[in-house]
């Protein structure tokens, strides 16, 4: 490999990898660790930060290893990460001041609700297109500094540096040079002004949040700085950073207005192309920045769901019905399809288009005929009613979508069972890509175009390949029916 490698860092809430992409984006070599959550009371999920930086140091080293790349070879790095999970470190010495507090985690609540009483809702939505929920990162920065003695003061003196996932990893990348991040990232703070492209000081001010702590903006493909020379041998510049799902719609390909992908990890996040402009949800969605490049944004609708993968981990873990994630699907193959069972997976609270943290999970419909695999087969039926309640809601609030072919990614998309599903209950055709790992696609295609190696987003997406579609085979008035009796079940469950 000559030098214009690319190497993709994908830092997700149950694993980080990396993998090394040739300058045409085909992935040539690829390391992986487990990330270990910690959940230290109900409704809490921390990381440690210590592992966030050692896990994607020890991924890249061996991604570059096993695809026999110097650091000589790398054009660039794009970072890629999991939004609004929310750190504070120390400026001097680097270290976490708390643990990593997750996107799941739902301790501040109770300061959202007094967001809210205090009529700062409206303010936030308007500015910044996000709703007062645990979910973004402002209120988790608020819990610390509120609850951590003397963090405020340290903080109002410039000892502190907040910032999502991916500022975290390039303040340890680049030996604590660099303190910044991009504009999605940002857009998830419920701290920026999507319009304008900059941090709200009317909000700040409201939320009493220290200045100092704000990591400086820049675009989506940008020189952000190169590497320690001491951890790969040689300085790498890294040249390109985006939330996973801003990636994951780069990756797929999705540059026109109307086209829409819908990623399946831990959770479910679906995006819908708005082009230059940013749609106001009558629905409950988000209106968020899809990327910036050249100092130019697109915008997004996009539907957050808490519990996709993590339905499945929860069978494996918590049920141990299953050994396997692969297993899901061939237990709920042989499940009665007309038994009636339903499962609503709000561990966490329900997302978009509820937004409700007190919803709680439940199964209904069950009888003596019921087994493990009517409950596999709700669990993989539930992530496919989310996405139908998403979709709904998007074309509602964007009539410009017209007919839709959802691009899907992520860990699910193995399961045809499930996506064959996901056709029947969306009533559309459903592309799976030829590449998976959409979201480290979309983290290397802006280090490639920030290297001068790929072009810019545009009609022409040569990167992007079909693996298989799926097409709907079940009537729709049957999908209705079914449609129905999921949402009958949400609102048992609503807080």
């Amino acid at each position: 490999m000559g030098a214009d490698g690319l190497l993709a860092l994908d830092q997700g809430t149950t694993s980080t990898r990396a993998i090394l992409f040739d300058a045409a984006l085909h992935p040539r070599a690829a390391h992986q660790v487990e990330l270990p959550q910690h959940f230290p009371a109900p409704g809490r999920v921390e990381h440690a930060a210590e592992d966030l930086v050692a896990h994607s140091i020890a991924c890249l080293r061996g991604a570059m290893e096993r695809g026999g790349a110097e650091a000589a070879g790398i054009a660039g790095i794009g970072i890629t990460n999991q939004r609004e999970t929310t750190l504070v470190w120390d400026r001097a010495t680097g270290r976490a001041v708390h643990r990593a507090i997750v996107w799941q985690d739902r301790r501040s609540a109770g300061i959202c609700e007094r967001l809210r009483a205090e009529g700062l809702e409206t303010l936030l939505t308007e500015r910044t297109g996000l709703l007062a929920d645990p979910y973004f990162s402002a209120t988790k920065l608020i819990w610390m500094l509120e609850e951590i003695p003397g963090l405020r003061a340290r903080a109002e003196r410039g000892e502190l540096a907040f910032g999502t996932v991916d500022s975290f990893l390039l303040w340890h990348l680049t030996g604590g040079r660099v303190h910044a991040t991009e504009a999605t990232n940002a857009a998830r703070t419920m701290l920026y002004d999507i319009r304008r492209g900059e941090w709200d000081e009317e909000i700040l001010r409201a939320l009493d949040i220290p200045r100092a702590l704000l990591p400086e903006l820049r675009d989506c493909a940008a020189e952000f700085g190169t590497t320690d020379p001491a951890l790969f041998g040689a300085a790498i510049p890294i040249r390109g950073m985006a939330g996973d799902q801003q990636a994951a719609t780069l990756g797929q390909a999705c540059f026109r207005p109307g086209m829409a992908k819908s990623t399946y990890g831990t959770g479910c996040f679906m995006l819908l192309n708005t082009g230059d402009t940013p749609v106001r949800s009558s629905h409950r969605l988000l209106t968020t920045v899809a990327w910036q490049i050249g100092g130019a944004r697109t915008y997004a609708l996009e539907g957050a769901i808490f519990v996709a993968g993590a339905a499945v981990q929860w069978l494996r873990d918590g049920l141990g019905i299953i050994h396997s994630a692969a297993e899901a699907g061939e237990l709920a193959a042989r499940a009665d399809p007309d038994s009636g069972v339903v499962m609503v997976p709000a561990f966490t609270g329900l997302g978009a288009p509820h937004w409700d943290a007190g919803a709680r999970g439940a199964i209904l419909g069950l009888t003596r005929g019921a087994g493990a695999a009517e409950i596999a087969r709700a669990a993989l039926e539930s992530v496919a009613w989310q996405t139908r309640d998403l979709l709904d809601a998007m074309r509602a609030d964007w009539p410009g979508m017209g007919e839709t072919v959802l691009r899907v990614d992520g860990g699910m998309t193995a399961s045809d069972w499930t996506m064959r599903f996901l056709a029947d209950a969306l009533q559309c055709p459903v592309d799976v890509p030829a590449v998976a790992e959409t979201t480290a696609l979309g983290a290397a295609y802006l280090a490639g175009l920030q290297a001068g190696l790929l072009p810019p987003p545009g009609d022409n997406a040569t990167h992007w390949r079909r693996r298989v579609r799926f097409e709907p085979d079940m009537p729709a008035v049957e999908a209705n029916r079914r449609h129905e009796a999921w949402r009958a079940a949400v609102g048992r469950v609503l807080g």
